[in-house]
């Protein structure tokens, strides 16, 4: 598996496993450590605001709507599963990162 460590497709889109970062000065994809992909985000984990800040974050870098990005696991971790609807593999940029 190695690369696709962090990733895997599932019906009708991707599983995506994430370690988040939260009060950074930016909100930023930071690449893949181990089997999840690094992510910081500006917004403090306070009232879910990390958790939509996070949603926002990769719905852009993946080039999908907002509603396509939910958390299936891990909603009060830093350590979450997300599925990205629409999509067989991430963007080759990310791939690469």
């Amino acid at each position: 598996m190695g690369e696709r460590s962090w990733w895997a497709e599932d019906d009708g889109g991707i599983q995506v496993s994430v370690r988040v970062t939260t009060g950074a000065r930016r909100s930023e994809l930071m690449g893949a450590a181990g089997e999840r992909l690094r992510v910081r985000v500006a917004a403090r984990a306070v009232e879910g605001q990390a958790n939509v800040e996070l949603q926002r974050l990769v719905a852009k870098r993946f080039g999908v709507r907002r509603s396509a990005v939910s958390i299936v696991r891990g909603e009060r971790s830093r350590e979450k599963s997300l599925r990205i609807a629409g999509l067989t593999a991430p963007p080759a940029d990310i791939l690469e990162a």
